[in-house]
């Protein structure tokens, strides 16, 4: 069975905001900074695949209406 990027990545985000909060929350104060990083890119992975998301949609809708000028 053959996975796509996009599951990967839906998989994997959750679970590294998942494991950064638990690790912030459970370690010591000297050791919290580690889990940092972790969080931050689960963020970003899916705050970037939501604005890729939203400027595939504009691009489809300007050709929508470019199509429906023509006619």
């Amino acid at each position: 069975m053959k996975f796509e990027k996009a599951y990967i990545f839906s998989l994997v985000a959750p679970l590294m905001i998942l494991l950064s909060i638990v690790g912030f929350i459970s370690r010591k104060h000297s050791k919290k900074i580690f889990y940092l990083p972790i969080g931050l890119m689960g963020v970003f992975i899916i705050s970037e695949k939501e604005f890729s998301r939203v400027i595939k949609r504009k691009k489809i809708l300007k050709k929508i209406k470019s199509y429906k000028q023509f006619k």
